[in-house]
């Protein structure tokens, strides 16, 4: 009997794709290639589904309709003239004018198809100048996806879905907020019940809220036309990342024609959304001039939100757009739990109006762009008991006016990726079972506080505590001190390990400097 042989791992149609990119990156930053990859494999997708539906025209027998846009436009199928075709794409891969071909094509996809409008990249490839052999490569890899060959598993929406993780994680810190790890943005899901109504996210990236919700809505039975979709992004080539995003699932929404800054011309002035889901950039700076929107209309019956972070603008500008029943669920920076002067006026304020519903503060290192820790609010405008009913969701609320849900999720989570962190399906399940719980009247099902990972607090203990939404401040810990704000502890040992770390490195200069003196070259 012959030595066994292990079967080699077989490379999945993600990994062979971003090995494919990777080749043809070169010197291009990660910020510019993506566009190049994304508009690719959607061009692919949207050739697959029209011939497809080009092949049902002729076996149904009209084939003289098949070049007339409104018989695929009735079947939310993009049509695309022949230049824009991925079998004319191909042909012509290894061509030197190849890059102008493409972007002809997108051109062309976006002139022809009003739905795309704004959705597609402009001169990217033959801007980028672009190695002909390696982009041709790229086509190959692209070429061998068949995008529509199993209809129940959105094979492009998972490839969309993996690369804009991955560009997120090769940007790094301080770029890739375009991107909202799909494990938090399935937990506010979860949380929110995005069931129907209006769907808001004010600082949409690349719409991966609004392919959470739609996903909600199947998973529960119920029907993706009973849900409006609203957003907006700062950014014109983000906000391009998510029509297409959306374009590729067949999701309608209003994100209006150009990137615009949220604050200062706001596409949504009289929205009154039933559901909020948003991930703003945390601890933003200069977002207006000491004498600009002091009197704006969205922080009616608030303090005006300081200029030197927006947290507490974006907390205001979403509690603006929330409907008498709307729930919102956004991440900030733990910071805005505890900050003081006009950010604690605001929060004083938001508490006696009874919006908060549940704080839960997350693990550190579930963001590729930040290794802080950060928080998942929930603003409810009706904490009041009442009933409702969607689909398969029954829930018998109970009046919670008076109480706030403190949650601490810091030891949830499990590896991702090697120094990353993510919460797996089950802890989804988990935490949102606790909220739900909380939240309702369930026959032999009562919320009950656990030490170190939930609590339940009444307003009045709140305001004992000066306001503070952190949860450390509520929340039992075993054996240790609960008056300690655990935040605040490590932050002064990770000042106090900078600080030593800064004192051994000035040692050793003085230690160089002694030796030189001394006519001794030393290297340390």
């Amino acid at each position: 009997m012959g030595p066994r042989i292990a079967n080699k791992k077989q490379k999945s149609v993600e990994d062979n794709l971003w090995d494919s990119a990777n080749k043809l990156r070169g010197n291009v930053e990660p910020s510019e290639y993506k566009h190049v990859v994304l508009s690719l494999i959607f061009l692919k997708f949207a050739s697959d589904k029209f011939e497809e539906r080009r092949q049902e025209l002729i076996v149904e027998g009209k084939e003289k309709y098949i070049d007339m846009v409104e018989f695929y436009t009735m079947k939310n199928v993009f049509f695309l003239p022949e230049e824009s075709r991925w079998s004319y794409i191909k042909k012509h891969a290894k061509q030197d004018d190849i890059a102008i071909k493409i972007d002809t094509a997108l051109f062309t996809v976006e002139k022809n198809n009003k739905a795309l409008k704004g959705a597609l990249p402009d001169n990217y490839f033959s801007r980028l100048d672009l190695d002909v052999s390696k982009l041709a490569a790229l086509i190959d890899t692209i070429n061998n996806i068949h995008t529509i060959k199993d209809k129940q598993q959105d094979i492009v929406g998972r490839v969309y879905e993996y690369f804009l993780s991955k560009f997120a994680l090769a940007e790094g810190k301080g770029k890739g907020e375009f991107y909202t790890p799909k494990s938090i943005v399935n937990l506010i899901a979860e949380m929110i019940e995005p069931y129907k109504g209006k769907i808001y996210d004010p600082c949409c990236g690349s719409g991966g809220m609004f392919v959470q919700s739609m996903k909600f809505v199947e998973n529960h039975q119920g029907n993706q036309k009973d849900i409006s979709i609203y957003g907006q992004e700062g950014t014109s080539t983000t906000l391009k990342l998510a029509k297409m995003n959306l374009a590729i699932r067949g999701i309608a929404a209003k994100l209006g024609d150009v990137g615009a800054d949220t604050f200062a011309k706001d596409h949504n002035p009289n929205l009154k959304a039933d559901y909020i889901m948003a991930n703003p950039p945390f601890n933003q700076k200069d977002w207006r001039a000491a004498d600009e929107l002091t009197d704006d209309p969205r922080w009616a019956g608030y303090e005006v939100p300081q200029t030197g972070n927006a947290n507490y603008g974006w907390i205001l500008h979403m509690v603006s757009k929330l409907s008498e029943n709307g729930v919102a669920g956004f991440i900030l920076a733990n910071g805005a739990l505890s900050a003081g002067g006009t950010e604690k006026a605001i929060r004083q304020k938001m508490i006696e109006n009874h919006l908060v519903e549940a704080i839960m503060v997350l693990p550190m290192r579930m963001f590729y762009t930040t290794d802080i820790s950060v928080t998942l609010w929930i603003l409810n405008k009706n904490k009041k008991a009442r009933a409702v009913e969607h689909g398969d969701i029954s829930r018998h609320y109970r009046n919670r006016e008076d109480e706030i849900l403190f949650m601490d999720l810091r030891k949830w989570g499990e590896p991702f990726e090697k120094k990353y962190v993510q919460f797996s399906e089950q802890h989804i399940q988990d935490i949102a079972k606790t909220y739900h719980t909380w939240q309702q009247t369930i026959a032999n099902q009562e919320y009950e506080n656990v030490p170190e990972c939930c609590y339940s607090a009444l307003i009045d203990e709140v305001r004992s505590k000066d306001y503070s939404l952190v949860p450390s401040k509520y929340i039992e810990f075993i054996n240790q001190d609960e008056n300690i704000d655990f935040d605040e502890k490590m932050a002064g040992l990770q000042k106090e390990f900078s600080d030593l770390l800064k004192a051994e490195e000035d040692s050793k200069k003085e230690l160089l400097t002694v030796f030189k003196e001394l006519g001794y070259e030393i290297r340390l």
